[in-house]
């Protein structure tokens, strides 16, 4: 198996640390087999960590498929079944099972094209300039800067067959049909590649998005009166990062629901519905939150 020249072909794309242990999540699918072989060829310690849904038979076999690449490029291995019943959210709750055996600082197999369509999913959520912002690259997620095709293309480089994940073509699961639907179409209309187009749209809205937050903290977001006479944007994502903060919610703060604050802030209303259940109310023109009622 040559994996020394795997840096030379693919290594100036990937965003890996310079030294240490990283645990990458290995699925058995192309993408984070090639994040594995290129984290052990940059030089780290590497472990496999392979989580099983039973959502689908062929579990085990996947897991022992995966502990044999990890073998090859000397990579420890870990392996995990996590119990997520069947019912709504299903991908989002796989999704929480799954980081929750990794940790947070393991890193994933995102690819350019995931970060594509997870632009377009936030785009569609109402989910702001944070959310067109899309998944920050770095050591969790140190392969953005290639494309399924190179991680295909490393997968054969080591003579590896990828499992195929099934759920991958469940138009069920929203992601899927961006996939599968909305970006080649975008592709069509466009006439080329929007993958790359739509990355690059992604860095500029991060690097505006930092600008933005540190402004949003030169206030007290609870402070109605300084909030409503913030800039627009500064105020957008003032309030995000507190409604996050104080609800502890996963998803980025729609702007529908940052836009009803807004309101609150400038008096138009006393109270208003946010996410996960709780409301926003003012009271002597300071903003507080609290669980909602159950009427």
């Amino acid at each position: 198996m040559q994996t020394d020249d795997l840096l030379d072909r693919w290594g100036d794309r990937t965003t890996f640390p310079a030294a240490g242990h990283l645990r990458c999540g290995v699925s058995g699918g192309a993408d984070s087999l090639a994040l594995m072989a290129l984290a052990k060829a940059s030089g780290l310690a590497v472990t496999a960590v392979h989580v099983d849904h039973g959502q689908r038979p062929g579990g085990a076999e996947e897991a022992a498929f995966v502990k044999e690449c990890a073998t090859a490029v000397g990579a420890a291995f870990e392996a995990s079944v996590v119990s997520v019943d069947s019912g709504s959210n299903l991908d989002a709750r796989m999704r929480a099972g799954r980081y929750e055996v990794l940790g947070p600082q393991a890193a994933t197999g995102h690819t350019m094209d995931d970060q594509a369509e997870t632009g377009i999913i936030n785009l569609v959520r109402g989910s702001g300039i944070r959310g067109l912002g899309a998944m920050a690259p770095g050591h969790r997620r140190p392969i953005l800067g290639l494309r399924r095709a190179d991680t295909e293309a490393v997968c054969q480089h080591l003579g590896w067959t990828p499992f195929g994940d099934p759920s991958n073509s469940d138009s069920a699961f929203q992601r899927n049909r961006i996939r599968h639907e909305v970006v080649p179409l975008l592709n069509q209309i466009a006439g080329r590649d929007v993958v790359p187009l739509l990355a690059r749209t992604a860095a500029h809205a991060r690097s505006a998005s930092f600008v933005i937050d540190e402004a949003a903290t030169s206030f007290d977001v609870q402070d109605a009166i300084a909030l409503a006479a913030a800039p627009a944007a500064v105020a957008a994502a003032a309030i995000q990062s507190w409604l996050q903060e104080m609800t502890d919610s996963t998803y980025r703060i729609d702007t529908s629901s940052v836009e009803r604050v807004l309101e609150v802030a400038r008096g138009e209303s006393v109270a208003t519905e946010v996410t996960g259940g709780f409301r926003v109310c003012r009271s002597k023109q300071r903003l507080r939150v609290e669980l909602g009622s159950d009427d």
